[in-house]
Parts: C-alpha cells; sequence; structure tokens
C-alpha cells in the first residue's frame, strides 16, 4: 500500500506539481536565478559571513551552510548511481534541468521564509513554510500550518534521522569493518553535544564542516576529470544524445531518461518540500531576496556540481556499461567507479563521504524538528529536551535496524509535506514577485544594498521587529537624521 501512495504521489502528481511551479516562477520572474547569479557572492561576502556577529545573529553564510547540510546526502552519491542504472547517462541531464528550474521554486520558497520570519529575544530568528502559512495566507489557514509542521517533525525529525543514522553505520561496517553498534553510539554521542547547544552550535560546525566535505568531494572530482580530459567531451555529448533518446540506454530509453533525471533532481535539492525555507529564515540579512538567491544557490551547489561530480566519476569510468546496467549498483557502483580512477582507497573515500554527508543532515533534521516543536508548542524548554533526547536515541537505535518500513512511510508523509508547502507557494506566488519587485526597484535606483521596510508592506502580517537593523549596519543618512 505504501509503495502505492507512493508511486502516484511522486511519480504522477508531485513531479508534474513540482516542476510547474519551478517553470512557472522562473518564467513569471524573469529568470530570477539567472538574473542574480552572480549575485550570489557578492551578497555572501556583504554578510561578514566569515565574521561572529556580536548581537547573536546568524549570518547568511551559515544559514547557506545549514541548507546544504541537509540537500547534500546520501542520495549524492548512491542516488546519482540508481538514476544512471535505471534512466541510462540521459538521466543526468534531466536532472540538470529540474536543479535549473528548482533554483527558482528555492528562491520563491526562502525568500517567503525570510519575509514572514520572526524574532527571538537571544537574537536569532525562526521561520518556514508554518509561518508564511499562518501570517501570509491569514489565521483561516492556521490549521494547514499546523498540519504541514506535524508531518515535517515525523518526516525528518524522526524518520529521516533514523534513516541516516542506518545509511552511516552501515557504510562504516561496509568500509572500515567497525561495528554497527560502536557506529550508533559515537554517532549518538558527537551529535547530543551539538544538538543540546541549539541552532548556533549547529551553524557553527556547519560552517566548517559542510565546505570541507563538499570542497573535498569537487576536489576528487576535479582529479578524475583531469586523469580524464580527453574523454569529457564525449561523456557529455553521451549525456545528451541519451536524454533525447539519440543513444542506445536502459529500461524505458527516454521515458526512463526523463523520470530518473527529474526524480533525482527533485529528491537531491529538496526545491519546493519546505524544508529548507525553515534554516533560510534564520540568516541576518537587509532583504529577503537576500537569502531567496543565497539558498537557489545552494540548489545550485547540491544538483550542478556534487551530484554531476558523481555522474562524471561513473560515466568516465568503465565499470557502467548499459549492456549490463542493474548488475552493480547504488553505492557499490560510484566505489567501483572511483576506485578504477584512483586505486581502492577511493572505495574508502566515497564511504567516508557518505559518513560526513549523513552526519550533517542529521543535524539538519534535528533543527527541522526543533523549528516543529517551536511552531506547535511554543519553544517549551521541556519539551524541547526531551525531543533532543528521543534525537539521541533514534540515532543509537537506527543505526541497527534495517528501516525499510519507516523509509516508505517518511516518503508519503514527505510527499503530503511538499503537497502542503506547493499549494501555499502557488497562493503566495504574487507576495512572492511583490518582494522581488521591491528588490529589482532599489537596484535599478542605483541602490548597491537593497534594504527592506516593512512599513511598506503594513497590509501583510510581516513582523516588524524582525526586520530592525543594528545601528552600524543603518545607512549613514539614517543616523544622521536620528541625531538633528
Amino acid at each position: 500500500m505504501l509503495d502505492l501512495i507512493n508511486d502516484i504521489l511522486w511519480g504522477k502528481v508531485l513531479i508534474v506539481l513540482l516542476v510547474a511551479v519551478g517553470v512557472g516562477f522562473t518564467i513569471a520572474s524573469r529568470f530570477v536565478q539567472f538574473r542574480y547569479f552572480t549575485s550570489m557572492f557578492r551578497i555572501l561576502s556583504a554578510s561578514q559571513a566569515f565574521k561572529r556577529d556580536k548581537h547573536g545573529h546568524l549570518s547568511s553564510f551559515q544559514a547557506l551552510t545549514l541548507s546544504v547540510a541537509g540537500r547534500v546526502g546520501g542520495g549524492n552519491i548512491a542516488g546519482v548511481a540508481v538514476a544512471i542504472t535505471l534512466g541510462g547517462p540521459g538521466a543526468i541531464f534531466w536532472m540538470w534541468m529540474v536543479g535549473l528550474m528548482g533554483m527558482a521554486t528555492s528562491y520563491l520558497e526562502c525568500t517567503l521564509a525570510q519575509a514572514y520570519k520572526q524574532s527571538e529575544p537571544d537574537g536569532t530568528y525562526r521561520g518556514g513554510p508554518a509561518h508564511y502559512i499562518s501570517r501570509g495566507l491569514g489565521r483561516n489557514w492556521k490549521w494547514l500550518a499546523v498540519v504541514y509542521s506535524a508531518l515535517l517533525l515525523v518526516t525528518f525529525g524522526f524518520g529521516f534521522t533514523a534513516l541516516q543514522s542506518y545509511a552511516v553505520a552501515t557504510s562504516v561496517e561496509d568500509a572500515f569493518g567497525v561495528p554497527v553498534l560502536a557506529t550508533g553510539l559515537g554517532l549518538a554521542v558527537i551529535v547530543g553535544l551539538i544538538i543540546f547547544g541549539g541552532i548556533k552550535r549547529i551553524a557553527r560546525v556547519a560552517e566548517v564542516l559542510v565546505p570541507v566535505m563538499a570542497v573535498s568531494y569537487i576536489l576528487i572530482a576535479l582529479l578524475v576529470l583531469g586523469l580524464n580530459l580527453e574523454r569529457i567531451p564525449d561523456v557529455f555529448m553521451l549525456i545528451v544524445r541519451s536524454a533525447f533518446g539519440l543513444e542506445q540506454v536502459v529500461g524505458g530509453g527516454i521515458g526512463a531518461a526523463i523520470m530518473m533525471g527529474m526524480k533525482r533532481g527533485l529528491f537531491s535539492n529538496e526545491a519546493g518540500l519546505g524544508s529548507a525555507p525553515n534554516v533560510a529564515a534564520v540568516a541576518y540579512v537587509p532583504h529577503p531576496v537576500n537569502q531567496g538567491i543565497v539558498q537557489s544557490f545552494s540548489v545550485f551547489i547540491d544538483t550542478l556540481i556534487i551530484c554531476s561530480a558523481t555522474a562524471f566519476i561513473i560515466l568516465l569510468s568503465g565499470i557502467y556499461d548499459p549492456a549490463s546496467a542493474g548488475d552493480v549498483g547504488g553505492v557499490a557502483l560510484t566505489q567501483a567507479s572511483l576506485a578504477e580512477h584512483v586505486g581502492e582507497w577511493g572505495r574508502s573515500f566515497v564511504s567516508l563521504s557518505l559518513l560526513l554527508f549523513g552526519f550533517s543532515t542529521i543535524l539538519y533534521n534535528y533543527y527541522l524538528g526543533e523549528n516543529s516543536l517551536s511552531f506547535l508548542g511554543k519553544d517549551n524548554k521541556v519539551m524541547f529536551s526531551v525531543f533532543r533526547v528521543m534525537i539521541i536515541a533514534l540515532v543509537c537505535w537506527g543505526a541497527l535496524t534495517d528501516l525499510g518500513t519507516v523509509f516508505a512511510f517518511a516518503d508519503v508523509t514527505m510527499a503530503f509535506l511538499a503537497l502542503a508547502n506547493l499549494f501555499a507557494l502557488i497562493l503566495l506566488f504574487k507576495q512572492g514577485l511583490r518582494f522581488m519587485r521591491d528588490y529589482d526597484d532599489q537596484i535599478a535606483e542605483g541602490i548597491e544594498q537593497p534594504r527592506f521596510d516593512a512599513a511598506r508592506f503594513s497590509d501583510l502580517d510581516i513582523d516588524a521587529t524582525a526586520w530592525t537593523l543594528e545601528r552600524e549596519e543603518l545607512p549613514s543618512e539614517t543616523l544622521q537624521a536620528e541625531t538633528r
């Protein structure tokens, strides 16, 4: 029954909706993900990303690394291999297309999350789909915000936390012979030390861990590309030709390539699911669009860079053979492919990458669960402590248990999660465009760093205290006016 529901929701309904929202907002926003692509780097630099904030705010860069921690996981290694095995090399082309459109979806949902965030006493913020549903759609839709938060808690807070622990423990056992119990206990202790420090400690860990793990994986991919420079054009043409049925592929031909590529892109970058906006909202930025632009970059990192790195590692090797696709798949295909390029240590490198990707995702999943509890229970400290203990227990239990049924159930709840978020995005389409035009207009006026004035959006239920800039961030003319 779970498989049937998953097939209907993910194989038919959600793929259409996710692509429609991505393409629709891309066109309506005049291709915002491309117009402001180079601005991503300027925004990160302007946010003083690598400096500690004396007011307790989290930077745009910290929010970016948190979202990348969640988007980048086992799917970037095993999922891409499965997509190639079942859909052929052409699946990668359609994965790219979905990633590019998903950048627009991520921009929309993360801009809304920023606009409707609420300030916390410790200098941080909370936000996400539950907040932009309840504030943006009005109190009549509060029930949908509650349903969304409950689904987020069950899916990411509980289900995917245990699943990531299982993936990490089994990978470490296969690669290094460490018993799953030892890995589970060690992982539980480390996770506990981090999550009891709250979002600030999680962000500090993520801003160090994520760049290290992402850059390491990209460097090994560049090494593989360097060893096979003369074959890169051929592989690229293989991907493009297979995407349009001009090359022999496996399974259902072009149909399998499109379906597997779209699924891999959508599952990997999470654009439209509403998970990333929960961490996008924590950043201290002068305008909601700033973080929308930055978060669209996290989709680019996940799908266009890291997933592509895995694809080229596989396709540049002699391990993948369309005629015998299915004999080797998943993590084993990626491990065998990298080992052919760099030697047997490549297998251990893939397992270590899975360990880091999975660990960072556990931290991300924890925060999504905490954010849900905050919305549902109004920051009850006892409830948070109980939840943290439960997460530690889940990490340990998940490492020891085959969670096939849990995975299928989590897929169903994630599908309903996506449906709720996509419904809200469609209804809030105009507000998203309105925030974008405010930013565009200021850029057109020559303002280098647009600033969000909540008073100009008084008809919307926006928390004005979340948009009060610190004095050192205020324009000089504002300070002069205050002095006068």
